[in-house]
């Protein structure tokens, strides 16, 4: 630490070199750091799908219905411990742009099999009694400002009343919380029954399944035994983990891990370009001065430490200011329209970024440091 203000000093020789460098070091770990809530954003479905859980659809599509009546032969395979059938609603809120999922479901289900969402007792007593109630996400209540009671009306494309009408109103009975980061609560439940006995077509019918098992390790075998109680039947289904379900829905989008990986890399790669340069900048011009300390007793391994020292000051305040920004920006900036109902940098893009901060200090440092160690005094005095 006693070097420090010698390190500072020979950064700030050049100011506005050192500015722009410690610039760029610092957008490139706030793009890091953003790309990594992107990837999360698409991926902490899978990354929070549960074990023991299934997910059962129509073996032609998602898009296809299946009957309601699945849910008793479902129940009675061996190792199925509870069932969820789910329906898509695609209401919208106002405006198309005002985007977030409607499920209608059963509600003392999907309190038993969605261990993940917490919910007041009070509230859930509220929401089971009402069959016109709704059990909402905390992110809805705050983006559209929501509170117990308010009644939502959502227009839905998809399923028409049987009066005629495509506007469902809703009261809100529950709000949920996640138990955990990452949860999404941008959702919106409400009854089935009520659903059921108003829609005016397809009756009986119910997008998917949801599925709880008493073993994860058998996951595969009871996903078989589910599906042969419907082979060779009009409703044919297809059943795997909740995490192959939500990997093969996410992989429809393209691979976001594959895409941020690829732009991370590039971004790193010119970053050590430009950190690898200005150091090797600052050690050529301050060659007169490495040779006197040199010459006054300053070991080589000294040196070598105090250009590795610059360049790891530079990693490290740059890339802290580039993390801190993107975490300010991260929980603070509302995205439009809802296009992540789960937007949040996990606790171990810090981990990585810290570590991406050493290496970079290093890989920037290292040759010139090894450059002021074999410098030799008469040749660098002779330049002066």
């Amino acid at each position: 630490m006693r070097f420090l203000p010698l390190i500072w000093r020979s950064l700030l020789r050049k100011k506005i070199r050192s500015g722009f460098t410690l610039v760029s070091i610092t957008v490139a770990f706030l793009l890091f750091g953003l790309l990594g809530a992107i990837k999360t954003a698409f991926s902490v479905g899978v990354e929070l799908a549960g074990a023991d859980r299934l997910v059962l659809i129509h073996k032609m599509s998602p898009a296809h219905l299946l009957p309601i009546s699945h849910l008793a032969r479902i129940e009675a395979v061996a190792g199925v411990v509870d069932a969820l059938p789910e329906t898509w609603f695609g209401g919208i809120y106002q405006d198309p742009k005002n985007f977030f999922p409607q499920f209608p479901v059963d509600p003392e289900r999907l309190l038993r099999i969605g261990s993940e969402l917490v919910v007041p007792e009070e509230q859930k007593k509220a929401w089971l009694a009402n069959r016109t109630g709704a059990l909402v996400g905390r992110s809805l209540v705050e983006r559209f400002g929501w509170k117990l009671g308010d009644r939502i009306p959502l227009l839905s494309p998809v399923w028409r009343k049987k009066d005629g009408s495509h506007l469902w109103e809703f009261t809100i009975e529950a709000i949920y919380d996640g138990a955990q980061e990452g949860v999404d609560t941008g959702r919106l439940y409400f009854h089935y029954d009520y659903f059921d006995e108003s829609r005016a077509y397809a009756r009986g019918l119910v997008g998917w399944y949801v599925i709880r098992i008493s073993d994860p390790q058998q996951a595969a075998e009871i996903a078989e035994r589910i599906d042969a109680q419907f082979a060779n039947s009009p409703y044919e289904t297809k059943t795997a983990t909740e995490k192959s379900f939500l990997q093969a829905w996410g992989r429809q989008t393209g691979d976001i891990g594959l895409i941020v990986t690829a732009v991370v890399s590039a971004i790193f790669f010119t970053l050590l370009l430009v950190a690898g340069n200005t150091m090797a900048q600052s050690v050529r011009e301050r060659t007169s001065d490495l040779a006197v300390l040199k010459a006054v007793g300053f070991p080589n391994s000294l040196l070598l430490r105090l250009v590795l020292g610059e360049s790891f000051l530079f990693a490290f305040v740059g890339g802290s200011l580039g993390l801190l920004l993107a975490w300010i920006l991260v929980r603070r900036v509302d995205l439009p329209g809802g296009l992540f109902m789960v937007f949040y940098l996990p606790g171990h893009y810090y981990l990585y970024g810290s570590v991406f901060m050493l290496l970079l200090g290093l890989a920037s440092g290292i040759l010139p440091g090894l450059r002021a160690m074999r410098l030799r005094i008469p040749d660098a005095l002779r330049r002066v």
